[in-house]
């Protein structure tokens, strides 16, 4: 299926992205931050470089690969719950062939990150180092859960070893016999491991406007950044050129249990489609989102079934992408109130969230570079 990677490259390029105005993926200045992570590059004795599960390649920093394939070095593809199981082992495959270490890893749970620990005890013990002390840095673009990651360490660490100290390390520079001290958190004994987090913010590379779109899905970029609506209609690109609504055949049926008396109650459970600090979902929420999420899998799915139009034609999908949108009106119980731009925003965002948070299946959006293994990306 080697015309996948030709169809993904089409896609960013489609209509609504060149009438949605050139994006400023990072606005602000990075460069002191990245300047910080190459400083703290050279203290470290291992790298765990944490990208999101989704998009193992788009979720890398290309200006730090150098520097890192020097380095000992494991890549953690977190979030793997919400990837595809039947491919992420592929990935692993992929990196490992390569003599990359390489583990998928869920950094909420705790036998998981205990895993990656382990790995990065093995590969240090098998260094011969005169130093009595091994530093363990974490680096990530943002939104991979390099910070879940760290509190999951700092937690387990905690449990080993209640009493933390700081570290001190030579540091590898102009003036000989330097020393800082550098907060971490101790995870081994004989040789002592500390685990550092990253200094600063590491931002992902954007070559193309392809892999701007697929950080922007998974949360890496701000909404504002790109838009929520533009990266709504980037989804069901994605989702109708992989033909994922036919997967949802079994709802078309199913009666699903209409709850527009939840709404008000509910209301809140959407207020950030990137998903971060939320306020705690009760039952009630709980029902209200699977409900929402069966009834959207439905529509898209009962959209797509009845298309008969040609997906390879812009226009056509672009057209397709316009009735979904509109029919999620519905599913997503906009009240038909609202004006054409706050429906359009609100099914945007609740699309989004639904993504982000698995709830329409686990998905990899960068395609495998071994073009024979690209073959089904999403279950």
């Amino acid at each position: 299926m080697g015309g996948w990677s030709q169809m993904t490259k089409r896609i960013a390029e489609m209509g609504f992205n060149a009438g949605g105005g050139v994006i400023n993926w990072f606005p602000g200045h990075m460069a002191a931050a990245t300047r910080a992570i190459r400083e703290r590059l050279r203290l470290a004795d291992l790298v765990i470089e944490v990208r999101d599960a989704r998009v193992p390649l788009s979720s890398a920093n290309e200006d730090l690969q150098q520097a890192l394939s020097s380095k000992r070095r494991i890549i953690a593809l977190n979030k793997k719950d919400l990837a595809n199981p039947n491919i992420i082992h592929r990935w692993v495959q992929h990196f490992e062939s390569g003599k990359q270490d390489c583990l998928s890893i869920n950094a909420h749970s705790k036998s998981s990150v205990s895993q990656l620990l382990t790995l990065v005890e093995l590969k240090l013990k098998e260094v011969i180092c005169k130093e009595p002390t091994l530093l363990v840095l974490v680096v990530g673009v943002p939104n991979v859960g390099k910070s879940a990651l760290i509190n999951s360490i700092h937690r387990i660490a905690t449990s080993r070893f209640p009493v933390q100290e700081k570290v001190k390390h030579a540091t590898v520079g102009p003036l000989p016999g330097v020393t800082k001290d550098i907060a971490g958190y101790k995870i081994a004994n004989r040789p002592s491991i500390y685990v550092l987090d990253t200094p600063g913010v590491l931002v992902p590379s954007i070559p193309d406007i392809e892999t701007g779109l697929r950080l922007a899905l998974t949360g890496a970029i701000k909404d504002s950044v790109v838009g929520e609506e533009r990266i709504a209609q980037y989804l069901l690109a994605v989702l109708n050129s992989r033909r994922t609504p036919l997967h949802w055949d079994r709802l078309a049926n199913e009666r699903i249990r209409s709850a527009p008396e939840l709404d008000k109650t509910n209301a809140d459970v959407f207020p950030d489609s990137t998903a971060r600090k939320r306020r705690q979902l009760d039952t009630s929420d709980v029902l209200y989102i699977k409900d929402l999420a069966k009834e959207v899998q439905r529509t898209l799915y009962l959209t797509f079934k009845e298309f008969e139009g040609n997906l390879e034609e812009e226009g056509e999908l672009e057209s397709l992408i316009d009735a979904q949108l509109t029919a999620l009106r519905k599913s997503c119980r906009i009240s038909p109130q609202k004006s054409y731009d706050e429906a359009q925003a609100t099914v945007s965002k609740k699309l989004l969230i639904l993504f982000r948070t698995g709830k329409l299946g686990p998905f990899i959006l960068d395609n495998l570079p071994d073009t024979s293994l690209s073959i089904n990306l999403r279950k």
